[in-house]
């Protein structure tokens, strides 16, 4: 039999759909939809294989991790590129991210309610903490990052707008999680890739759903240094119409200043006066 360049992708795309790191272009894919663009697909896949730390991506690393053929890759890399959204490297034979791409970001951000109703309490949270303040929503079992005040005080990890974070080991992931209903907190944690990303990752699934119910108990939940060496978190959920969680608001902190005790006793309850002054006037995950 003839392997085409059709075939090779159809047999390739399953192992891409069950690797968690792949893009979610590359793993979301319906089954059966009369309606759906391949091509689409390939495209936004190709741009989601840039990040986390892969700033310049090569043609056989994109379709790699893109989860697509070279072939297949090449064509929407050339697209992109002339449309604006990549750019060559110009110290290796790869390709990179332009300015352009952030119009993406930027027409979701831009005009958000949330985030504008949300902003003048972060600001207020920030100066009274005096640490970095930030409110995420979730995707798949990730939360985003969509507004981030920074300390004004040495800080050595930065995070930007954009950046994701796994639910199961941050505050900000178990805060939503702990306004779920327990049946869907309970399938967003059996969808997530328990993987040890610093030598306090809590990775034990029972473990986990336990210090979930602890938040729901007490308002707010908690990470110390599970996904950055040297960071301390409390987070609690943001609450949208009918009662169900739309993101968290969260406080970060560094070891060298804060212990996770000293942010319980004294940040925890600001961080939940802070998410029920936004749940107060929280809307639909949707821009008004």
């Amino acid at each position: 039999m003839i392997r085409t360049a059709k075939t090779r992708e159809a047999r390739k795309a399953p192992a891409a759909a069950r690797n968690p790191a792949a893009p979610a272009a590359a793993r979301e894919a319906p089954a059966h939809d009369p309606l759906f663009n391949d091509s689409a697909q390939k495209a936004l896949a190709v741009l989601e294989a840039f990040g986390k730390g892969r700033r310049v991506l090569k043609l056989a690393e994109a379709a790699d991790l893109a989860g697509i053929t070279k072939a297949s890759t090449q064509r929407c890399i050339h697209t992109l590129e002339v449309l604006g959204y990549l750019r060559r490297d110009r110290r290796s034979t790869g390709w990179m991210l332009t300015p352009r791409a952030l119009g993406i970001a930027h027409a979701y951000l831009a005009g958000y309610r949330l985030i504008e109703q949300a902003t003048q309490h972060l600001v207020d949270l920030n100066r009274a903490t005096g640490e970095s303040v930030s409110l995420s929503e979730p995707d798949g079992t990730d939360m985003v990052f969509v507004a981030r005040f920074p300390s004004h005080k040495r800080f050595l990890i930065h995070m930007p707008i954009g950046r994701r974070l796994p639910m199961y080991c941050t505050a900000s992931g178990r805060a939503y999680l702990s306004a779920l209903p327990a049946t869907e907190a309970l399938q967003l944690l059996r969808q997530s890739s328990l993987q040890v990303l610093t030598a306090t990752t809590i990775t034990d699934a029972q473990r986990i759903q336990d210090l979930i119910a602890a938040a729901h108990v007490d308002g707010y939940a908690c990470s110390d240094q599970e996904c950055y060496r040297g960071d301390v978190t409390v987070a609690a959920p943001v609450i949208g119409e009918g009662g169900h969680p739309i993101g968290a608001i969260n406080i970060s902190a560094p070891t060298s200043r804060w212990t996770l005790d000293d942010m319980r006793a004294k940040l925890a309850a600001l961080v939940m006066e802070t998410a029920r002054a936004v749940s107060s006037g929280a809307v639909p995950q949707a821009h008004g």
